[in-house]
């Protein structure tokens, strides 16, 4: 076993020093302990982008207009570069415009707010059920070398994560042979020549999100086992992606032992809280994420608790169900899950999303003024009586108190 593990590094080593890029980049990331991250999608297309997909994830099944889409939220689009105009109009008539991450100079924004609030970085989707056709994996193989070179422009950690959703039959095969490329263009397996990728416990980290859930999806856990095995046996190390309750086998959770011995080979566990809480019932769930720490110190597997800013279903889902909604109340709420992480010893926080309009978690900056209301195209705008930044200060204002721990424990 440990010899084909070396000889898969090997291999894998000699594929990345073959037509790598190589980034210059100003911090070297070693560890995800100490790190506030959050998650990235970057899956938003316009018409005239270059990625041939017109509106896409913009757009509802009946297409992109008022009355349909799938949006929640109106980015604030005063300082992207680019900018396609929509057809949702303000109420001076004025159409309304949209970024997309497909340009590189949307992402080159995008990092320089981590930098400017200090964000340490951000996990990269890549859907298996998009990189598996020639449209996805073309758009989020530029979205990723957008953000690859920008994350080391400004200094910000960046990883891959896999998210399972939606993952044809072939699916562990188009991982695997998905992050071989990936590897290879953007030099994964070496430091020096990509410092803002992400290590963890000495190896670069890939993420596995989706494994557990008892949602009748069309993979299991015996995939998952296969995607982790060889994973690790490439030379990576592993973040794991579970349902809230994956801790006591319920709930939202496939009752099978198997998920726990799965989590053990991993590196990390990250559950899913987003829509599992509000406000006012957040405090209930804190015993259980305290019992998570405890489970995940005994088996030696590092813990990243979720913390998301609000939750919203509103024209994905339309007629809206009002228990798919979690108010923001201002950041109140979102930093109330920030405080309660730092204070139960977490040693690394996962935000719940950088850019993700869809399902209204996204952190970074939100309009107040919005397009006009129609059925099923109604949003959501920022609170009036805070700034556009504020989800993203407040995410910087909890990785400045992780930075601080962490480097008074480095003094001893």
């Amino acid at each position: 076993m440990l010899r084909r593990q070396f000889m898969n590094c090997l291999i894998l080593l000699v594929c990345c020093a073959v037509n790598a890029a190589t980034y210059q980049g100003s911090t070297v990331y070693e560890s995800y302990r100490g790190l506030v991250m959050a998650g990235y999608q970057g899956w938003f297309n316009a018409p005239d982008d270059g990625a041939n997909r017109g509106w896409y994830h913009y757009t509802a099944r009946k297409g992109f207009y008022p009355g349909s889409c799938t949006i929640d939220m109106w980015p604030e689009v005063d300082e992207y570069e680019k900018l396609y105009e929509s057809p949702f109009r303000f109420e001076d008539g004025t159409f309304a415009k949209l970024p997309s991450p497909y340009d590189y100079s949307t992402v080159d924004t995008h990092f320089r707010w981590m930098q400017e609030y200090g964000l340490d970085g951000v996990f990269m989707q890549r859907f298996v059920g998009e990189v598996s056709n020639p449209s996805g994996k073309n758009h989020f193989n530029k979205v990723l070398s957008n953000a690859m070179t920008a994350a080391n422009k400004y200094g910000r950690a960046i990883c891959v994560m896999y998210d399972l959703s939606g993952m044809p039959k072939n699916g562990v095969e188009v991982l695997i042979n998905d992050i071989k490329e990936v590897a290879a263009e953007h030099s994964l397996m070496s430091h020096k020549d990509n410092p803002s990728y992400l290590y963890h416990n000495g190896k670069p980290l890939v993420t596995v999100w989706g494994l557990g859930f008892n949602d009748h999806r069309r993979y299991g856990l015996e995939e998952g086992r296969q995607i982790v095995s060889a994973l690790k046996e490439l030379g990576f190390s592993v973040m794991i992606g579970v349902p809230t309750h994956w801790r006591d086998l319920e709930d939202d959770t496939e009752p099978d032992p198997a998920l726990h011995d799965l989590i053990r080979q991993c590196d990390i566990v990250m559950p899913w809280f987003v829509g599992r809480y509000k406000e006012n019932t957040f405090d209930k769930f804190k015993p259980l994420i305290k019992k998570d720490i405890a489970w995940a110190k005994k088996n030696k597997v590092d813990y990243a608790p979720l913390c998301f800013p609000g939750f919203s279903w509103q024209n994905m889902r339309f007629p809206q169900d009002l228990h798919d909604f979690t108010p923001r109340n201002s950041g109140k709420f979102f930093w109330k899950q920030l405080q309660f992480a730092l204070d139960a010893g977490a040693e690394m926080i996962y935000i719940a999303m950088f850019d993700e309009i869809d399902e209204g978690t996204a952190i970074f900056k939100c309009a107040k003024r919005v397009p006009l209301a129609y059925p099923g195209s109604t949003f959501v705008p920022i609170d009036e009586d805070i700034p556009s930044d504020e989800y993203l200060r407040l995410a910087g204002k909890a990785a400045a108190v992780l930075h601080q721990r962490f480097s008074l424990i480095s003094l001893y």
